[in-house]
């Protein structure tokens, strides 16, 4: 039937028309079809929030970097490093933690016990720690290598790293104007990074994100303007924000 339905159309039809609705069959085959999608609030070229949506909630990557330090919150215990603040310390850590420091990169941080950089490290101690809280701060150093292998350095046998950094991310212009923002990383070159100074073994590697979350933290669309459910699934093919857990091993006398 559809044969002798397009031979007569074939007869019957102007060239013009024919050329239009073949066309529009073409379109009609994708969903939605295209020029039928609506972009509305998003039809911008800015941003929502230019500041990851933290001037209108929780921003989406700190939703995925809470739940990855509550599901390891027995880690965070004893001594403990954190960079810049002990904001994550104390609220993770709570009464586990019997030393707490903070280390920052440049002096006139009050909250600062160590003025150091990871990569230049000969003021920090070996084997001084229990756990180290590194939240989105690898991308702000350049000789990444450097400061992984200083983090391995300092960790006590048996001490835990809980990193956290972007997979897909807008430049923080803060961090730019100040120390520089490197780097953005998929879950192979973190596994591959931190692999070269812990063994595998000891290396645990989570991602999170899919095309709808990675869009709204583009945008600076908060973390409470979407569903648990679009925030909890995970396509491999959008890693928004990456996880590692990395501990060092207890030698063996």
């Amino acid at each position: 039937m559809s044969d002798f339905v397009r031979s007569v159309a074939n007869r019957i039809l102007p060239t013009s028309v024919r050329q239009w609705l073949q066309t529009q069959r073409r379109h009609l085959r994708f969903s939605p079809p295209i020029n039928w999608v609506r972009f509305g609030s998003l039809r911008r070229v800015t941003p929502i929030s230019p500041v990851f949506g933290l001037d209108r909630g929780q921003s989406i990557d700190r939703y995925y970097i809470d739940h990855f330090l509550a599901d390891h919150a027995a880690d965070i215990r004893g001594g403990v490093l954190e960079i810049a603040d002990n904001s994550y310390t104390t609220r993770f850590g709570g009464q586990r933690v019997t030393r707490s420091d903070v280390l920052h990169v440049q002096a006139g941080n009050p909250k600062a016990t160590i003025v150091a950089s990871l990569v230049s490290s000969e003021p920090i101690p070996s084997d001084a720690f229990d756990c180290i809280i590194l939240t989105q701060t690898l991308p702000f150093i350049y000789d990444l290598r450097a400061a992984i292998r200083t983090v391995y350095r300092i960790l006590k046998p048996g001490g835990v790293v809980l990193a956290t950094f972007p997979g897909i991310c807008q430049i923080s212009r803060y961090d730019m104007d100040r120390w520089g923002d490197y780097w953005r990383f998929t879950s192979l070159s973190a596994q591959r990074l931190f692999e070269e100074s812990f063994p595998a073994a000891n290396v645990t590697i989570q991602t999170h994100g899919n095309v709808l979350v990675s869009s709204a933290f583009l945008y600076g669309i908060a973390a409470e303007e979407l569903r648990k459910e679009e925030l909890e699934y995970r396509d491999p093919n959008y890693e928004l924000q990456i996880t590692v857990r990395a501990f060092k091993s207890v030698e063996r006398i």
